[in-house]
């Protein structure tokens, strides 16, 4: 992205619209926000991003408040800044308001893809991810990227185990019974700008088991400090650590 892009995404309101190549009109919901809401009218520039790195620059055409007709002027390719892929495995706490608090954060941070987790200790085993994508549209938006991260469903850990994923993967986990001594800190075992997948268990851990079997599918065990964090605090700390990690090394 451009600076001259940059400085007037800061200065312009951005919608989301999957298919607004081929449509050319804001979804009903950000119709209405458009025209009512922020009272923006026919001949007024809005940015829309489609949740896939495109970014278009367009001119309302018809202010409508259930079919806001626009016309593109430009596009824009704007790829996550990452440059690799951060993938972010958690078990869901019990309390939705600290999971939707870490899922808006980490799409602000940067992340590709967010897999809910059903383990063993796992206090909440159903999960709606309809407010939860709504959340990660409004933190992609705020946060002027273009690319909206993979929600999974609710996932069985022992699923994602069996997955082939590339890259880096970890399973960090803090409980004193499980082996400790055969943990490496994530700076360690995390090669900076390569793809990395995270796994965090739920509030009573992962069980011996899910860790036993973690390690059999090539999952390295890793510890992210000294502290007992909540589940949420450590997938934010994995996420911010990442990238701290590739900003340090392009230093």
């Amino acid at each position: 992205m451009t600076l001259a892009h940059r400085n007037r995404s800061l200065k312009m309101h951005r919608f989301y619209c999957p298919d607004i190549a081929a449509t050319l009109t804001l979804g009903e919901e950000d119709s209405k926000h458009c025209v009512k809401v922020l009272r923006m009218g026919e001949g007024d520039t809005i940015e829309v991003v489609d949740g896939n790195g495109m970014l278009y620059h367009c001119r309302i055409a018809m202010a409508h408040p259930k079919r806001c007709a626009i016309e593109v002027l430009d596009s824009t390719h704007q790829p996550p800044h990452w440059g690799h892929r951060i993938v972010l495995g958690i078990a869901p706490t019990k309390n939705m308001d600290r999971i939707e608090w870490l899922v808006e954060k980490c799409v602000e941070m940067g992340v590709d893809r967010i897999i809910p987790l059903r383990c063993h200790n796992s206090e909440r085993t159903v999960l709606k991810t309809e407010r939860l994508r709504k959340i990660m549209v409004s933190a992609m938006k705020q946060s002027l990227k273009a690319t909206l991260p993979q929600l999974d469903e609710l996932t069985p850990v022992e699923q994602v185990l069996a997955e082939s994923i590339g890259g880096t993967r970890c399973i960090a986990y803090c409980d004193a019974m499980l082996p400790r001594e055969q943990r490496q800190t994530l700076p360690s075992a995390y090669r900076p700008g390569s793809d990395v997948l995270v796994l965090i268990g739920p509030e009573g851990d992962f069980s011996p088991e899910e860790v036993q079997a973690s390690r059999e599918a090539g999952y390295v065990p890793v510890t992210l400090g000294e502290s007992r964090l909540r589940t949420e605090t450590a997938g934010l700390m994995a996420v911010a650590a990442i990238h701290a990690l590739d900003m340090a090394a392009n230093l």
